[in-house]
């Protein structure tokens, strides 16, 4: 029997059909793969967080599950905003998404306009797990080994210290109001927003600023080495990373807990089959044993939920944090 050939132009249009198959079918990322595509993960955040930390050791596992090749992009301008613009504005096909911090339903309380609605602009995948949360201060500058002493400090020099943050509104910034709103330490530092969590790190090992809200994984080398001192963890309970630190509910603070969530989200319009597949590939990922490992060194609590379930925990968290912003006074800037 003959062979059949096939003219170039009709391969490819067959291959353009075959594609447009894929995407109806919500089955992108098999049909990127046959192209040698690739599916982006753009992060609201700078490198050097703890989103950038948790999305990189889950790459190869999260490449691995979707069948392609996955690119890890920071966009962090604006706090975070114009990452999120980038994937409101992305086409719904699987081929770009993102990981996100809580900071994403506390915009709405702190900032008077976004370019976007949230969660309305979105589509929730899957809340994957929480990273701990702990206050630091520079060792050589700030005198104080626990939480009662160091709010006692504060009390004691109001306006002597300055804090920073990864940006206006962020949950590094929201942590810090509420802990010194519950230490009864309110207005007695001054807050510096950073671009970002890397050169904010950087001006706390130099002295530039006291002490500051951090994601664990961004900041525990410097935790180990002396350069930074942990006056406390914001988890209910200790973290196997780091059991040596103590909670603010040990410390006295019973009411003061405050978690970093992480999710995966697509643009508004991902089709069920789309947010099917990538739910069941990001649960394949963070089940990979290397994933795995680097999460619990990391001290991240991987529990990944359903899509409906993001889709509620968004909006729960949503009234949760613009209650929080109120209780401190936190003016939208």
């Amino acid at each position: 029997m003959t062979p059949t050939h096939f003219h170039p132009q009709r391969r490819s249009v067959l291959r353009a059909g075959a594609v447009a198959v894929a995407a109806a079918a919500g089955l992108l990322p098999l049909a990127l793969r046959a192209q040698g595509g690739t599916v982006k993960f753009i992060l609201p955040n700078a490198t050097g967080s703890g989103i950038d930390a948790i999305t990189r050791a889950a790459q190869p596992g999260l490449a691995k599950a979707l069948g392609t090749s996955v690119v890890v992009e920071n966009q962090a301008g604006a706090g975070g905003v114009l990452g999120l613009q980038a994937l409101a504005r992305s086409q719904p096909d699987g081929s770009t998404l993102s990981m996100v911090s809580n900071n994403v339903v506390i915009f709405p309380s702190v900032l008077k306009s976004l370019p976007f609605d949230m969660p309305g602009d979105f589509t929730p995948i899957a809340i994957v797990g929480a990273t701990p949360l702990v206050l630091v201060a520079n060792a050589a500058k700030v005198p104080a080994a626990g939480h009662r002493e160091f709010a006692a400090l504060l009390r004691s020099k109001p306006g002597s210290f300055n804090y920073g943050s990864g940006g206006n509104g962020t949950i590094l910034h929201l942590a810090t109001e509420i802990y010194l709103d519950e230490a009864s330490a309110a207005a007695t530092a001054r807050h510096i927003p950073y671009k970002g969590v890397g050169p904010m790190v950087n001006d706390l090992l130099g002295g530039q600023i006291d002490f500051a809200t951090l994601s664990l994984p961004s900041v525990q080398q410097h935790i180990k080495s002396g350069a930074l001192r942990a006056i406390g963890v914001m988890s209910p309970q200790r973290t196997p990373a780091a059991p040596e630190i103590p909670t603010f509910a040990e410390q006295g603070l019973a009411n003061y807990a405050v978690d970093g969530w992480f999710a995966v989200i697509g643009p508004k319009g991902l089709g069920p089959a789309q947010v099917k597949k990538t739910h069941e590939a990001v649960v394949a990922a963070f089940a990979d044993p290397a994933v795995k490992e680097a999460m619990a060194k990391q001290g991240n609590t991987i529990a990944i939920g359903t899509p409906e379930q993001a889709q509620a925990t968004f909006r729960k968290e949503l009234a949760r944090y613009a209650a929080l912003v109120k209780k401190v006074g936190l003016e939208p800037q």
